[in-house]
């Protein structure tokens, strides 16, 4: 038992879950959201700012394949580094850990979703199951209405 449960008795404790539990509407559907704790938030932070190599290279492998073609007839458009791909000068392999940060973000994010159904879960929520159901710009809005659920601006705090 916490200080706080301690404290504040079994009422606290029957209701801290809907503490951490805010809700948003979009497309007339009405999602919660677990509000994560401090220790998981800096979790979910570490997970999206630092993506493995091995995904950032899978994704690589993908958006370059089709330049691979272009290998033996360089131009200022396509240069072929050692390890990279420069495209109009943009690196494929920086666009690569860019892509890999975003999908983790929305995954993360996504995991953040409570399930209505009783028993049902979402940690091994996969960004493919994610895209699988839902566009890209439809992803971005549900990850930018859950931001705002559980990093309320100073002005929403405020009330003003």
């Amino acid at each position: 038992m916490t200080k706080f449960a301690s404290a504040f008795g079994d009422k606290y404790q029957a209701n801290r879950k809907n503490l951490l539990i805010r809700s948003f509407e979009l497309g007339g559907h009405t999602f919660k959201v677990r509000i994560p704790l401090v220790a998981e938030s800096e979790e979910i932070y570490k997970k999206v700012s630092e993506p493995d190599d091995e995904t950032v290279e899978k994704i690589y492998v993908e958006i370059t394949a089709s330049l691979r073609k272009f290998e033996k007839t360089q131009t200022e458009d396509f240069k072929f580094t050692d390890n990279d791909i420069l495209v109009e000068g943009r690196s494929m392999r920086e666009a690569s850990k860019n892509k890999a940060i975003t999908e983790a973000r929305i995954t993360e994010f996504f995991k953040l979703l409570v399930p209505e159904l009783e028993g049902a879960s979402l940690e091994d929520l996969t960004y493919t199951d994610i895209q699988d159901e839902f566009p890209i710009s439809v992803q971005m809005q549900i990850v930018e209405k859950i931001g705002e659920v559980i990093s309320p601006t100073y002005k929403e705090a405020r009330g003003n």
